[in-house]
């Protein structure tokens, strides 16, 4: 069991309470706002239900899961004997830069100083620190207590020992990392989505397809393939012979479209006019939070359903 110190109690500081809760572990929420710890540790109670009505408390109780929850408005008790500090601050440089000299500063020496930043490099805010060796960033697919994914991220210096410990603390707490093997912009999960997105915005500006239609094309179709494989294994099972197999089918095909997509869409211009307003007659703006609530419980039983699966069909 670990301690785990969450700094910022907002929206994906409060997930990663329930991740690292519900893994076993005693968590620490502190944030700048003195009432945002508290606020947070409400919200869970409120999300608990639902992770218990679809079997994802890992056996736990609701008590059990809030029992590991503490707030605390000072950063040095809250940084007192942690294992693993998890930082979800603004993805401002200046903001990182400050809060992790303040981490490296307070936290005990073997402290694990994670940022669950989605944008900045490692590098980029803890050049400096004294600490270096120790910062690395833990970047989550959020929800992360529903999406276990997470980028595990180094930075030049930081020491094998770090990232195996990060490793480690996800597995433990439930999660699949992704351990890269050195930064890069984007990580992976987000170079991944970009590339999709970028040929999505080209579709709709370019007048090919609606927005519902992309969108139908990911959920009704490529999505319910990789919501268990990935593209690498997609291919692999896609043609008689494996991997090879379809490289020597569509590699021709493939080659074509890559000229094709080296140009971006400008997301800012009129195709945001046309995506909005689908979207927003798809779906009227108050609604946004409800549909999130729905997205959130869809995928609760998308998991659920998946560790049944792979209970009775194998992994």
């Amino acid at each position: 069991m670990a301690k785990v110190t969450i700094i910022g109690s907002g929206f994906i500081g409060r997930a990663w309470a329930i991740t690292f809760a519900r893994g076993g572990h005693d968590v620490v929420l502190w944030d700048a706002a003195p009432e945002a710890p508290l606020a947070a540790i409400d919200y869970i109670a409120t999300v608990l239900p639902d992770l218990i009505e679809n079997d994802l408390l890992n056996g736990r109780t609701a008590d059990d899961v809030l029992s590991r929850l503490r707030a605390e408005t000072d950063l040095a008790a809250a940084l007192a004997e942690a294992d693993h500090v998890q930082e979800n601050t603004p993805e401002k440089l200046e903001v990182k830069q400050a809060v992790f000299a303040e981490l490296d500063r307070l936290a005990p020496p073997a402290a694990v100083l994670a940022s669950s930043t989605s944008a900045l490099l490692p590098s980029r805010f803890t050049e400096s620190l004294p600490g270096r060796h120790r910062c690395l960033v833990v970047h989550p697919i959020n929800p992360p207590y529903l999406v276990p994914a997470a980028e595990i991220v180094p930075a030049p210096w930081t020491s094998a020992e770090t990232v195996e410990r990060a490793r480690a603390l996800m597995v433990s707490a439930g999660q699949a990392p992704i351990v890269m093997k050195q930064e890069l912009d984007g990580f992976v999960m987000n170079r991944l989505q970009g590339a999709l997105l970028e040929e999505a915005f080209r579709l709709v500006a370019d007048g090919y397809a609606s927005v519902e239609d992309v969108d139908i094309g990911i959920r009704e179709g490529l999505a319910l393939r990789w919501a268990f494989i990935g593209p690498f294994e997609t291919i692999d099972l896609n043609a008689p012979a494996g991997v090879r197999d379809y490289v020597e089918r569509y590699n021709a095909l493939y080659s074509n479209l890559f000229g094709q997509m080296q140009r971006r869409a400008d997301w800012t211009g009129p195709v945001l006019d046309v995506i909005e307003k689908d979207r927003r007659q798809l779906l009227a703006a108050e609604d946004l939070q409800k549909r999130q609530v729905w997205r959130d419980r869809n995928l609760m039983a998308l998991v659920a359903h998946k560790r049944r699966a792979a209970q009775s069909i194998g992994e």
